[in-house]
């Protein structure tokens, strides 16, 4: 599968999931730009991630754009070789994969820790 097929296959698949979330969150999650790159670049590294992260969510969660600290517009990036990698070239694994990895970066948004992913399931 080509790096166009899996941004196709990933791209629907976020769709998918968007439309199947609470009423209330949709407005939310489409508000956050999801980006698909093949693999993290340096300066993700650099931060102290692992190669094979599978997404990432950066930028001022939702509600703390006021915070104090110039706010940072908040995406979801989704490593689409990692996730193909960790799906071991199953498309139905990728797609399961990616519905989750967005799931859960989409959590840190709405300013869930991990131990609040772990609770709902999206760790």
């Amino acid at each position: 599968m080509t790096q166009a097929d899996r941004i196709q296959l990933a791209e629907k698949t976020v769709a998918a999931t968007v439309r199947r979330l609470p009423a209330d969150l949709r407005p939310l999650a489409r508000a956050v730009p999801v980006l698909y790159e093949r693999l993290p670049k340096d300066d993700v590294l650099a931060e102290g991630f692992e190669p094979d992260i599978l997404g990432l969510f950066s930028g001022s969660a939702h509600g703390t754009e006021f915070d104090g600290s110039p706010p940072a517009p908040p995406r979801i990036l989704l490593y689409l070789e990692n996730l193909w990698d960790f799906a071991a070239g199953d498309p139905g694994t990728f797609r399961e994969e990616v519905r989750l990895t967005y799931l859960h970066e989409l959590g840190h948004y709405f300013g869930w820790d991990e131990d609040e992913l772990a609770a709902r399931g999206l760790e």
